[in-house]
C-alpha cells in the first residue's frame, strides 16, 4: 500500500511542478489503473490498458478498429493497409495493400520493408531485432502467423498455419515502430523507449518516466487529416489505487480516471463530473486450471458447481451497477449466446450437489488457490470483488481460497505459463480480465491448438464439439452457416466450462466536465483523437 501511494505521489508532485506551458488546457491528464508505465517500445505490456493508452495512440496495425460508435461491437477498418483479401487459391495466403505516403514520426518511411522487419522482431528468434517480451505478447495474441514475405514496397502476403476467416482480427495487435528506433538505439530495445520510440499514429511519445508519467503529444503529421487529435499534449499515470484516482480527478490534479470507486459514483454525478459506462465485450473470469497435475477442475462438474455457487447480482450491487451478471463467454443477450444446458445463477444447492457427486463434501471441502491482481486493465476492482467472491464461496457451498496477490504484468505473464509452471505458485485459478469481441478472440483462448505457452488457453482445455465449430466458422462463407457453430462454440463453453463466469465489465470511467468527444465504443479500446478539452 505504502508503495503504491508513493508512485502517485510522485506522479502528482510532477505534475504540480511542470511549467504553466505543459499545464496548457489542452493538456488531457489520465490516471490509469496499472502500477506502472505500460512499455513504450511499440508494443506494451500491461494488457489492454498498455494498448489502449501506450500502444494504438502512437502505433497502428495494418488493421485498426472502428472506435467512433457505441451502437455495436467495434468493427475492423483499414489502418496501415488500405486493404486486404484472402487468396481465393490458397485461403491460408493473405495479401496486404499497404497505405502510400505514411512516415512513422522520426520521419522515415512506413513501407513494406518496416513491415517485415517489426514480423522478424516478433517471430524470428534469430533476428537481429528479436525482442522476447513482445515476442511473447504477438506469438500469444496472433498464434495462426505462419510466414510474410514483401511481394513489393507497398504489398505484403502472410500465411497462416491453416483457414481462418477471421485472421483480420488478429493482425489488429500487430503494431509497427520504425527500424530507425532500434538503430539509434544502439540495437538495444531497453533504450529504444528512451528515444523515444516513432510509431506512426496520431500521437508520437515525448518522455517516458517509470512508474511516474508518459507524455505524449499530437502528431500534426498524421496520415489522415480528418482524425488529427484535437489536443496538444496528453500525460498518462500510473495510479493502481482507485481513492487516489477519486481524489487526483476531485483536486484537478487529472481530468480523466479509469474505474472510479463505486461508492463514490453518486458524489461524482452531483459535483458535474462526467460518468461514462457503456456495454462491451470485457469479461472478468476466473480460469480453472485444468491442466495442473492434481487439479480438482479437471472434473467438469466441479467448474459447473462453482458457477452455481457464486452470488453475481450480489456482487454487481457492491459494485454500483457498475458490471452485469455473466452466465457465459458471450453475454447472455447476444444472439450467438446460443441455447445451453446449464443457466448459471445463483444456486448453491444445485453448486453442493455437483461437487458432492464430485466426491467433496463438508467433510472434504474444496480448496485452492487463486492467483489475483492488486489492479490493471480491466480488472474493476480486484481486491474487493476477490473478496467478496471468497466470503461467498465459503457460506454458500463450503469452497476454500486463498488468494496470492500479485501485479497485473506478473498475472497476465502467469496467464502464459504451463500448468505446472513453479511461477504459479500452485494456483488453480487465476482473475484475469478478457475480451469476448470476436471469433478470433475465442479462437485464441479456447483452441485446443493454442494451449499455454504457445497461446492464451491457460487452462489447457480440449472440447472436440468446440473445435469442430471453430473449424467451421474458420472455413464456411455461408452467414448462417457461421452464426449457427458461433452459438454451438459458445454454448460448449458454457457447458463444458473453462472459466468460472463472474461478471461483464460495463467500463465505468470519470471525467471533468472539460472534456468533450469521448465516445465509449463497445471495445477495450478508445479513440483518444477524438477528445478535446474546453
Amino acid at each position: 500500500m505504502l508503495i503504491r501511494k508513493a508512485f502517485c505521489l510522485a506522479a502528482f508532485a510532477a505534475i504540480a511542478l511542470s511549467s504553466p506551458a505543459a499545464m496548457a488546457e489542452t493538456t488531457l491528464r489520465i490516471a490509469m489503473t496499472a502500477s506502472d508505465i505500460p512499455t513504450a517500445t511499440g508494443m506494451p505490456n500491461n494488457g489492454f490498458e498498455g494498448m489502449r493508452f501506450l500502444g494504438y495512440p502512437i502505433f497502428e496495425g495494418l488493421v485498426l478498429w472502428d472506435l467512433t460508435r457505441t451502437d455495436q461491437l467495434a468493427p475492423l477498418r483499414p489502418g496501415l493497409a488500405e486493404k486486404w483479401e484472402q487468396d481465393p487459391a490458397d485461403t491460408k495466403r493473405w495479401i496486404f495493400h499497404l497505405r502510400h505516403g505514411v512516415k512513422f514520426h522520426d520521419g522515415t518511411d512506413f513501407n513494406a520493408d518496416a513491415v517485415i522487419w517489426n514480423f522478424e522482431r516478433y517471430f524470428n528468434t534469430t533476428s537481429p531485432q528479436f525482442e522476447a517480451p513482445s515476442s511473447a505478447i504477438s506469438r500469444a495474441r496472433v498464434p495462426l502467423m505462419d510466414t510474410y514475405k514483401k511481394v513489393d514496397d507497398d504489398t505484403v502476403a502472410i500465411t497462416t498455419t491453416k483457414p481462418a476467416s477471421y485472421f483480420p482480427y488478429m493482425m489488429v495487435y500487430l503494431l509497427f515502430t520504425s527500424p530507425t528506433s532500434f538503430e539509434k538505439a544502439g540495437h538495444d530495445w531497453a533504450k529504444v523507449a528512451t528515444l523515444p520510440a516513432a510509431g506512426t499514429g496520431p500521437f508520437r511519445i515525448t518522455r517516458i518516466v517509470p512508474r511516474q508519467e508518459a507524455d505524449l503529444a499530437r502528431w500534426d503529421g498524421y496520415w489522415d487529416p480528418a482524425k488529427v487529435a484535437k489536443v496538444d499534449n496528453v500525460v498518462l499515470m500510473p495510479v493502481p489505487e482507485a481513492n487516489s484516482r477519486l481524489a487526483a480527478l476531485r483536486s484537478g490534479q487529472v481530468d480523466w480516471i479509469e474505474v472510479p470507486p463505486p461508492d463514490g459514483i453518486a458524489s461524482l454525478k452531483s459535483a458535474g463530473y462526467t460518468i461514462t459506462t457503456g456495454s462491451y465485450p470485457h469479461d472478468w473470469p476466473w480460469f480453472y486450471n485444468i491442466g495442473a497435475t492434481n487439479s480438482p477442475f479437471k472434473d467438469v462438474k466441479v467448474r459447473q458447481a462453482l458457477n452455481y455457487c457464486i452470488d453475481r447480482e450480489g456482487l454487481v450491487s457492491l459494485l454500483n451497477g457498475t458490471a452485469e451478471p455473466s452466465s457465459g463467454w458471450l453475454k447472455a443477450s447476444d444472439p450467438n449466446f446460443g441455447s445451453p444446458v446449464n443457466h448459471y445463477k445463483f444456486d448453491p444447492a444445485k453448486g453442493k450437489a455437483l461437487l458432492a457427486e464430485a466426491g467433496y463434501t463438508p467433510a472434504k471441502p474444496l480448496a485452492f488457490k487463486a492467483m489475483i491482481s492488486n489492479s490493471g486493465s480491466g480488472q474493476m476492482l480486484p481486491l474487493p470483488m476477490n473478496e467478496f467472491l471468497q466470503e461467498n464461496l465459503k457460506d454458500s457451498c463450503g469452497v476454500n481460497v486463498e488468494f496470492d496477490v500479485v501485479e497485473w504484468q506478473v498475472l497476465l505473464t502467469a496467464a502464459r505459463a504451463t500448468p505446472d509452471s513453479p511461477s504459479l505458485q500452485g494456483a488453480m485459478a487465476l482473475n484475469v480480465s478478457s475480451p469476448s469481441s470476436d471469433v478470433g478472440v475465442m479462437a485464441r483462448y479456447f483452441s485446443s491448438a493454442n494451449w499455454a505457452p504457445n497461446g492464451f488457453n491457460f487452462e489447457q482445455w480440449k472440447d472436440d464439439q468446440f473445435d469442430e465449430a471453430l473449424k467451421t466458422i474458420a472455413e464456411a462463407t455461408e452467414p448462417k452457416v457461421i452464426s449457427a457453430a458461433y452459438r454451438k462454440a459458445n454454448e460448449r463453453l458454457v457447458d463444458n466450462p473453462p472459466w468460472l463466469y463472474i461478471v461483464h465489465d460495463l467500463n465505468p470511467r470519470a471525467m471533468s466536465p472539460k472534456v468533450k468527444g469521448f465516445v465509449s465504443p463497445q471495445s477495450w479500446f478508445v479513440d483518444l483523437s477524438l477528445v478535446s478539452l474546453q
